[in-house]
């Protein structure tokens, strides 16, 4: 069958093809809450159904790779199943409320040495860029990139910065970013070239925590500051296994 072949013709959802072993299914075109979440509904419904076959669930910010195995589950007989639980998740389309995740994050010039070029290209003082950064809710639309890297959308766009002309190579884990209109958390060392603002003691990405990443797609994080004395208590509590995740309610976004 050819691959990207469109399976249902309409608004959206769309369901495509991918191969001989995955569908994909698409909610829009552009990145938006209402999109998303209703790829993230979809999601936990497969989840939930425990689908005979179902390999794996890849979520992106406008749609669902859904992959099967082909000799567990014949094609003709899958197509129509995904088909009608698409129509079912519609229910359990939750908006913008749902779980989320507080960071604490020690925003200083030895966490973040690219905090100063934030001051600068915004004008504002250290302690409104660190308000700023801090005081809204993030929607988690994806990960990708490394594992666990979440890809947060909200960010307010007085503190954009561009990325490093150069960049690093080698970022330490946990590192706290900002990369245009774009935040994020390097969840292990690696290469990057964000602006540098400050950095949590949490690991971010685990392969022995089951499940190994602290956030996911469909997620709220909220950025909590914190002092380095109460960065090297959570670090050392951390290591201990020792320390609870915060937790907490997305409710209505005010009018």
């Amino acid at each position: 069958m050819e691959v990207g072949l469109v399976l249902i013709e309409k608004q959206w959802p769309k369901i495509r093809c991918a191969g001989d072993s995955c569908v994909v299914i698409e909610y829009g075109d552009a990145i938006s809450l209402d999109v998303n979440g209703r790829v993230q509904a979809l999601r936990r419904t497969l989840e939930s159904k425990k689908v005979s076959g179902l390999r794996e669930l890849v979520p992106t910010y406008c749609s669902l790779a859904v992959y099967f195995d082909p000799l567990a589950i014949d094609f003709l007989r899958f197509f129509p199943l995904i088909n009608r639980l698409a129509s079912e998740a519609e229910s359990d389309f939750i908006g913008e409320k749902g779980r989320g995740v507080i960071i604490p994050v020690c925003y200083s010039f030895e966490f973040g040495p690219d905090l100063q070029n934030v001051i600068h290209h915004s004008g504002l003082s250290e302690e409104e860029v660190i308000k700023r950064h801090s005081s809204v809710d993030y929607y988690c639309y994806m990960l990708g990139f490394t594992p666990g890297f979440s890809y947060l959308g909200g960010m307010d766009e007085s503190i954009s910065t561009p990325r490093l002309v150069e960049p690093r190579e080698k970022i330490p884990a946990g590192s706290v970013g900002i990369a245009g209109r774009q935040t994020g958390i390097y969840p292990i060392d690696s290469p990057g070239g964000w602006q540098l603002i400050g950095r949590t003691p949490l690991r971010m990405f685990d392969a022995t925590r089951e499940p190994p990443t602290l956030t996911d797609g469909g997620l709220w994080i909220r950025f909590r500051p914190i002092s380095p004395n109460e960065y090297a208590l959570i670090e050392e509590q951390v290591s201990h296994g020792e320390y609870t995740l915060e937790m907490f309610d997305k409710g209505e976004v005010p009018a």
